[in-house]
């Protein structure tokens, strides 16, 4: 019996779309033996940011090949592209960036190749429809042990559309952040990984004042759960895939505050606090 593989399907499709059975019955046509997933297909609508954000949680998935299609405006005039990861997987997508943070999280990037071969393309290919008739075939494809020279060209990792976001940033006194997602409940993803909180220490504080020009000034308390507050408090804690959130207990932070996808945010670092006042940090972001 030949060995079961494992591929991925996300995209902003929408969950009732037929494109996703499509894609789905593609694959199973040229690699019946392969396992296939749906992690989701409920992306915000052409958001790259939040489909780069939902793509690195295939970390949490077995190795495999991992689809994801954001793709405003469908065009030929971008690269279809294959990332190969340390970890042994496949990122297929648009060379816009919503690769790249994936592929880093999976330990970085091997080898990047165009996808050019018609030969592992559905035919005819669709003007629009590039998950049916060329991701979803090339998955399968690399499934059934197709080797990626045999896809297109070699492209150097620096010649790849930019990540369309990178890790948070310290410089001197400030953490530079972006807001990578907004969760089904309002929550408030930050592109600040477990590692930089605990660098920056923030597990020993008891809260973080954040500022903006609507509300003013907000005292949120670092919390391990959201019941750490009461019903309708806000708080900022670890989320449950590698980052930091920001969140309403049973409401929506994001709305509550006007916060959208994209949206740059500021931690200010304090420190040399008198008279046994708690330490805290200071967070401001334009909307």
């Amino acid at each position: 019996m030949k060995k079961k593989t494992f591929v991925s399907l996300t995209s902003d499709f929408g969950a009732q779309s037929q494109g996703v059975g499509l894609m789905e019955g593609v694959i199973l046509s040229i690699s019946p033996h392969s396992h296939v997933i749906h992690l989701t297909h409920e992306l915000p609508p052409f958001n790259l940011l939040a489909a780069a954000r939902t793509l690195e949680q295939v970390s949490f998935l077995p190795v495999g090949a991992h689809v994801c299609i954001c793709d405003p405006g469908a065009s030929f005039n971008r690269n279809s592209i294959i990332l190969e990861t340390c970890r042994g997987d496949w990122l297929l997508g648009p060379d816009n960036g919503i690769l790249i943070p994936a592929a880093r999280i999976l330990g970085g990037i091997v080898k990047a190749t165009t996808i050019e071969n018609v030969a592992y393309m559905r035919a005819p290919v669709s003007q629009i429809f590039h998950g049916r008739d060329i991701f979803a075939p090339v998955a399968a494809h690399l499934s059934n042990g197709v080797s990626l020279d045999q896809f297109g060209s070699s492209i150097e990792v620096n010649n790849l559309v930019r990540a369309v976001y990178d890790e948070a940033l310290v410089i001197d006194n400030l953490v530079y952040a972006t807001v990578i997602q907004i969760s089904r409940f309002g929550s408030v993803h930050l592109n600040i990984k477990y590692e930089l909180w605990k660098k920056l220490e923030l597990d020993n504080k008891d809260s973080i004042q954040i500022r903006h020009s609507n509300t003013g000034s907000l005292c949120l308390p670092i919390g391990r759960t959201f019941s750490d507050v009461a019903k309708g408090e806000p708080l900022i804690l670890k989320d449950d895939c590698g980052r930091i959130e920001m969140a309403i207990n049973m409401g929506s932070f994001a709305e509550t505050f006007n916060i959208k996808i994209g949206d740059s945010v500021v931690l200010c670092i304090h420190s040399g606090f008198h008279n046994n006042e708690k330490q805290s940090w200071v967070l401001s972001y334009e909307i």
